[in-house]
């Protein structure tokens, strides 16, 4: 079990690792599904990608159809 010490700051900085890695020269970016999308030529590439795909998931999840209107 962890606990606080007295004179522990109440402040805490939590780091995310890194989703983009570089496979033999191509990055790629993984996902909370624990997949790696790619490859692409550059880091910054595939962090443009790593946006694009939030945007995408994020946009699917608001837009489902109903599942009674795919009965119309």
């Amino acid at each position: 079990m962890l606990s606080k010490r007295e004179q522990d700051s109440d402040v805490t900085v939590h780091f995310r690792s890194d989703r983009v890695s570089r496979v033999n020269g191509l990055y790629f970016f993984s996902t909370r599904e624990n997949t790696l999308e790619g490859p692409f030529s550059s880091k910054e590439d595939a962090e443009r990608e790593t946006e694009a795909y939030i945007r995408r998931m994020q946009a699917g999840r608001f837009t489902s159809p109903d599942a009674s209107s795919l009965n119309a």
